[in-house]
């Protein structure tokens, strides 16, 4: 079976395309060297030595429509922090913004495939490689559209070195348009730029990690001496500060640590006369 992994692998090897690239590991059955092997004796792979090339510089960037129904969040990344800041490349990643926000591209594979000119969005990113002679990488793209009733939001932090797409549930519409809703809003998305949340609640922290945190946890325990007969106690403590610290409805906000921000949610959420819900959220950090 050809999994999406190995083509990814293929894809940065390469800098082939997705369907190029499906093909000829169907062809080889996995095999990754015989795969470059054949894309380069079809002229299909791509300035092989920039593909290999770490690309961890860039930018993330965002766009949420009119109506705040609709939001998306990309990163494009290049080598060099020089490249990242020239207006070249701005206005490329710009570019790429905005043909997605004018898009229905649910997903990062269906991104790469929305026409652009005569070709698509892949190729248009392989035809700037050989203009600014960097390894580019249209690495990572989400888009929420909102539940009814829902509104979405987004932040980009440090010029464009963190991003964040954010869905708030309303019941009320005519919510959305308030001063104190859009500060809120803003708020969250702030916080989550800047907290860096690993999950909305605890149903999103998978078990494998909440087992690491408890093992790692367990050795200082006992390096520290502590009885095994207290240890379990001490480790619901621990994993449930854990939560506190990684969930982001249980986080202290921001601005004001005392209070989590499930609680300020119901805070706000009496003063302007609704039921706020944060639906979902994404962080992007650059390079990550």
């Amino acid at each position: 079976m050809i999994t999406a992994s190995i083509v990814k692998e293929l894809r940065d090897k390469t800098n082939a395309g997705m369907m190029d690239c499906k093909k000829v590991l169907t062809e080889t059955n996995g095999d990754i060297e015989a795969s470059i092997k054949l894309l380069r004796e079809r002229g299909i792979a791509k300035a092989g030595a920039k593909a290999d090339r770490e690309a961890n510089e860039g930018i993330i960037t965002a766009r949420v429509n009119d109506t705040a129904s609709t939001g998306i969040l990309l990163e494009v990344n290049c080598e060099t922090d020089f490249v990242s800041k020239n207006e070249n490349f701005q206005h490329f990643v710009a570019s790429i913004a905005d043909k997605l926000a004018n898009s229905n591209a649910a997903d990062h594979a269906a991104a790469l495939a929305v026409p652009h000119g005569e070709s698509t969005l892949e190729d248009f990113v392989k035809a700037k490689v050989v203009e600014l002679g960097e390894n580019l990488q249209f690495r990572k793209y989400v888009r929420f559209d909102a539940a009814p009733g829902g509104v979405v939001a987004s932040y980009i932090h440090l010029g464009g070195k963190v991003g964040v797409l954010l869905e708030v549930g309303t019941t009320h519409a005519a919510v959305a348009s308030q001063p104190a809703f859009q500060e809120l809003i803003k708020d969250l998305t702030l916080h989550i730029a800047a907290c860096a949340p690993k999950g909305l609640s605890r149903n999103d922290i998978s078990e494998e990690i909440v087992n690491a945190e408890k093992e790692i946890f367990r050795v200082r325990l006992i390096e520290q001496g502590k009885p095994e007969n207290i240890i379990e106690n001490i480790l619901k403590g621990q994993i449930a500060k854990f939560f506190a610290e990684s969930c982001f409805l249980e986080q202290g906000f921001v601005k004001d640590p005392e209070v989590t921000i499930t609680q300020l949610l119901e805070q706000k959420g009496k003063e302007l006369g609704d039921s706020l819900t944060v639906t979902r959220f994404i962080r992007f950090g650059l390079g990550e």
